[in-house]
């Protein structure tokens, strides 16, 4: 795979541009504060968790609100780093003062709750996804799901579509790969974090109420991150790759989508993992982001924020491994040291990234 040693790449990134820690005392608790995309929440509070515990005086805690919060609350200087699944544009970085840093890549996987039908059993592709989530697909039977999955016994309910209530950068990553697979929703449902949808849809806040809303609700249909369909035993539905082949989302599937496309070619991190050309690689791929403060007046927790990010990368693979999430390639995460000495103190300090 993509693997390598990351320690070695990240070791040398940082020997290039960053002083070596002398010591500095931990001194008393130091709490640092994250918010925002719900999509990678489960993965950051692991993480969190595991730092905490490795490194006395410090807390790390993160609260999933949403990466419209995240990014409104990190630009507000209220946190000390923002999550958000839609990439902020290099002009926008550098009006609102800010750095950002990829993290790791997951999949939205569409699940429903259709009485008899357990995980992996529906098959649907791009443009029948996106005539449900446009409500042009009324029923579970028709004609064009039951052209997907000849012999199976679909239910005549009518298709309840639960959607994101608040800001999120899961519905904009959604929005748009339905866009690119069916010219019609492209018409009808604007890209966005809070798109108006046509017609009468369920809305719930966070990926905790959506999941709770299907579960209350058949023939329901939404779609969450796949780390959420493994730990909520949730009907995930299989998708047609851009082969053909039928397709179920896995962290190999996410890997996949990463092999075909400039994130692994040409390390840019901002390039689309949406349907890439490779036949096992899932359609719904994306990257997922942190947020920091490009000139923090509380430049010590400042500090901890980018050690704490810099941690996660250290221990790459380990870290992501299990979580229903992939790495990032090595030639994206050379990149982490030199984004991070981006930031600076009140008087100039470069961080330092150093941990013992």
């Amino acid at each position: 795979m993509y693997r390598g040693d990351r320690r070695r790449v990240l070791g040398w990134a940082l020997s290039m541009g960053t002083p070596v820690w002398g010591g500095q005392a931990w001194g008393a608790q130091t709490l640092i504060q994250g918010t925002g995309a719900t999509f990678p929440s489960l993965v950051y509070a692991r993480w969190a968790a595991r730092f905490s515990d490795q490194h006395a005086g410090v807390s790390v805690r993160y609260s999933p609100t949403g990466s419209g919060e995240g990014i409104k609350q990190v630009q507000a200087r209220l946190v000390q780093f923002g999550g958000t699944d839609s990439p902020l544009t290099a002009e926008r970085l550098a009006q609102q003062k800010l750095v950002q840093i990829p993290m790791l890549v997951g999949g939205l996987v569409p699940v429903v709750n259709l009485p008899g039908l357990g995980p992996q059993a529906l098959l649907l592709d791009g443009p029948t996804l996106a005539a449900l989530m446009q409500g042009e697909i009324r029923l579970w039977n028709d004609p064009r799901v039951a052209a997907l999955n000849r012999g199976l016994p679909l239910p005549a309910l009518p298709v309840q579509r639960i959607v994101r209530a608040d800001a999120s950068g899961s519905t904009e990553v959604l929005t748009r790969y339905l866009a690119m697979s069916s010219s019609a929703f492209a018409q009808a449902v604007p890209v966005g974090q809070k798109p108006a949808w046509p017609g009468a849809v369920l809305s719930a806040k966070g990926s905790d109420g959506v999941v709770d809303l299907l579960r209350q609700t058949p023939g329901g249909l939404t779609v969450v991150s796949f780390d959420r369909v493994r730990q909520d035993r949730l009907a995930a539905v299989r998708l047609r790759g851009e082969g053909g082949a039928p397709v179920a989302a896995s962290e190999q599937a996410f890997q996949q989508a990463i092999l075909a496309s400039d994130v692994y070619r040409k390390g840019d991190d901002l390039a689309s993992l949406l349907a890439r050309p490779r036949a096992e690689a899932w359609p719904i791929t994306a990257t997922s982001y942190v947020l920091m403060d490009a000139h923090p007046q509380d430049f010590q927790a400042a500090q901890w924020a980018m050690r704490f990010v810099y941690w996660c990368f250290m221990h790459g693979d380990d870290l992501t491994r299990g979580t229903g999430f992939a790495a990032l390639p090595g030639r994206v995460q050379a990149k982490l040291a030199g984004r991070l000495m981006q930031v600076r103190g009140p008087a100039g300090e470069v961080p330092d990234l150093t941990l013992t």
